[in-house]
Order: structure tokens, then sequence, then C-alpha cells
């Protein structure tokens, strides 16, 4: 019995060591997430300035068209409409296909969205493959399909990073990161069980001796 008592308590210290370099990310992290600082900005939405309509063309839907709709920005008119493979730009006169903008509208399009913020968004130092840099560190990329922005700065790198830690995505291996989450947890639960197993131990000891004074005065 003594000898299982002193194993039992071994398993649980030599368990709590090596959790414990995860049990302080988990900690930290939580507290973090718990308090959410800088999130606001970091995921901000960053949106296309639209401006009034001069005027809307008589569009015919057509078969296939789950929604769409129709906006003015800098560069002019938008039709963008959703079928069953997702949004698409389109020509609001020939309905064609509307081609990726060229570098310099795309600068005129996102300098003319970074105004709502200037703070964050600084000024354009760098365009190329859709993707562009400010001088405040953000990196900027368009879905001209539907016509939206995403922006990506130093902070919402930082919190991702953070939420890696927090599901132990140490290694950058998707397959062994997911092999060493699975044995922490196990390593986790089988700690708990331990601490339960040492916790319990002595109400049943009181329950036993209890039980063999009861039969000795019964005797």
């Amino acid at each position: 019995m003594m000898y299982s008592a002193v194993s039992l308590r071994s398993l649980h210290k030599y368990l709590g060591m090596v959790l414990l370099l995860p049990f302080i990310a988990w900690s930290a992290t939580a507290l973090f997430f718990l308090l959410r600082p800088a999130w606001p900005e970091a995921y901000a939405s960053l949106e296309v300035r639209a401006l009034p309509l001069e005027e809307v063309p008589d569009l015919v839907p057509q078969p296939g068209w789950l929604e769409l709709r129709y906006l003015r920005s800098i560069l002019g008119p938008h039709l963008l409409v959703r079928e069953a493979s997702g949004w698409k730009q389109l020509d609001p006169q020939t309905l064609e296909e509307r081609p990726w903008p060229d570098d310099a509208s795309l600068r005129r399009l996102l300098e003319d969205a970074m105004q709502a913020d200037p703070a964050r968004y600084g000024r354009l130092v760098e365009s190329g493959d859709g993707s562009l840099l400010t001088d405040t560190g953000v990196v900027i990329s368009l879905d001209w399909h539907n016509l939206r922005f995403n922006q990506e700065g130093r902070d919402t790198r930082w919190i991702n990073r953070i939420y890696e830690i927090h599901y132990l995505r140490w290694t950058g291996n998707a397959v062994l990161d997911e092999v060493l989450g699975v044995f922490a947890l196990l390593l986790l639960i089988l700690m708990t069980w331990t601490g339960a197993r040492m916790l319990l131990r002595p109400a049943r000891a009181r329950a036993e001796r209890s039980r063999l004074a009861a039969a000795e005065l019964d005797s």
C-alpha cells in the first residue's frame, strides 16, 4: 500500500514537471485571450470606400445569380454577383467578368480606403502580386471578386502567434503538432487521475479503519 502511494505521488510529480511548460503557455495565453489587448485594431475591417451612386443600370438577373451588389468606388461602378461557385465581379455594361486592376488603379483604391484610419495604415510603400505593404508594417491583400480588403499588421501576426502557442502548434509541422497536442492532453488527463486518486485515498483509508474498528468491537 505504501509503495503504491509513493509511486502514485511520484508519477503525479513527474507528470507535473513534464507539463510545466505547456501549463505556463496555456495560462499566459488564456489570460491574453481573456483581456484581448489590441484586438479591435488587429482585426479591424478595411472597407472599400463607397461613393454615392450616380445612376443604377437596368440589370436583368442572369440564371445562376444568387445575390448581387452594385456600388461605386473611386475606380467607378462595380457589379458583384454571387453564384454557386462564389463571388464574381462583372462589368456593369457587358456583364463580362472584370479583369484584375492594374497596379496604379489598385493603389488608388487602397489609398482611398486607408483614409479611414491613417494612424494604422500610414502610407503605401510597396505593392505587387495583389499584396500591398504600408510604412506601418500592415500587409493588405484584395479579393477582387467580392471587392474586400484583408489587412494584417504586426499586432495581428503577434496575436496569431499567441494563438499557435496556446494550441501547442510549436513545431510548424501540422501532423507533429497535432500528435504532441493529443499527447499533452492525455498526460493532463493522467495527471488529473493521479491527483484525484491521491485526494480520495485518505478518505478511503479512514473508511477502511472505521470498518475494521467496528468489526473489532462486534467481535
